[in-house]
């Protein structure tokens, strides 16, 4: 998940250069095309395709429509809201992510951990109104930043809806599974777009957001959070989405496109906080026996 949050973070930066270049439906359709190519092929190196694991189709089209949902409206939130508060807004998976695992799975939240979301809550929602109380208090949001909030939803309920879906099958053929159903839905929706766009006339940028989401942030990505939301718990699982803010900054400087102002960082320091309240281990301790 340390992994899945560097990765992800690039996106947001990549991915604001190239959205107003592109139709979001179009540059998805073909990421998930490419990101499923990869997954195929380490699925035919690893064991090959079996029948079994894809019982009740129903399921990738299910979470696969989520997923779809949630990149699409990324790309589309990304035209208008700038990197660091999309991210922000990212943050917001885990207490969405806890609430969905409580309805859907039964998952108990400890007091600290519910701590921990709160903390990172109030940390994203420090970043996303840029440290600006009057904003805050009108819940002044902007339409980018609105439109990914409800992509960030579909991701919130995906989460949780893995280990209830999944009936055994390893990671890699169930991610292809829902990563060719994505694709599926993407281009039976967004087929007009796909046709409307001069892929050859397209700038650079597109094409390395292009393939930077499909092989880093879809392909590697997919796959970390599937084997994690098999082992732990939704709100751990999502606490990792805490660092993505931090990671932007990061890509933003490393780009040239200067930092948040100062009192913005507080609430990213609030998210890494958040972080290490929720990664805090819970495992009993031994008890050594008297002799």
């Amino acid at each position: 998940m340390l992994t899945f949050s560097l990765l992800v973070a690039g996106s947001f930066s990549l991915g604001a250069l190239a959205a107003p270049l592109v139709d979001p439906l179009a540059i998805n359709a073909l990421r998930f095309l490419i990101a499923g190519l990869l997954l195929g092929v380490a699925v035919l190196a690893t064991g090959g395709f079996q029948r079994a694991h894809y019982r009740a189709p129903w399921r990738f089209l299910v979470l696969g429509a989520l997923f779809a949902a949630y990149f699409a409206l990324m790309f589309q939130g990304l035209k208008t809201a700038r990197p660091v508060q999309a991210a922000a807004i990212f943050t917001l998976t885990p207490v969405m992510a806890a609430g969905f695992g409580w309805l859907l799975m039964h998952q108990i939240t400890t007091l600290r951990i519910a701590a921990g979301l709160l903390i990172g809550a109030a940390g994203a929602l420090w970043v996303i109104f840029e440290a600006e109380l009057s904003r805050l208090l009108a819940f002044e949001i902007g339409r980018g930043e609105a439109i990914y909030f409800i992509g960030v939803l579909c991701h919130s309920i995906y989460t949780p809806l893995v280990p209830r879906l999944n009936r055994g099958e390893p990671a890699l053929p169930f991610s292809f599974a829902v990563l060719v159903t994505a694709f599926v839905l993407l281009t039976i929706v967004g087929m007009p777009a796909i046709l409307d766009t001069d892929w050859l006339a397209l700038p650079p940028i597109v094409w390395i957001t292009l393939i930077y989401v499909a092989v880093f942030a879809s392909a590697m990505t997919f796959v970390l959070l599937q084997y994690a939301a098999l082992r732990l718990p939704s709100s751990k699982v999502m606490a990792y989405t805490y660092l993505v803010p931090t990671w932007v900054i990061g890509w933003e400087l490393a780009m040239r496109h200067g930092g948040p102002p100062a009192l913005v960082l507080v609430g990213v320091a609030l998210t890494i906080g958040a972080l290490l309240l929720l990664l805090k281990d819970e495992s009993p301790q031994a008890v050594p026996r008297k002799s």
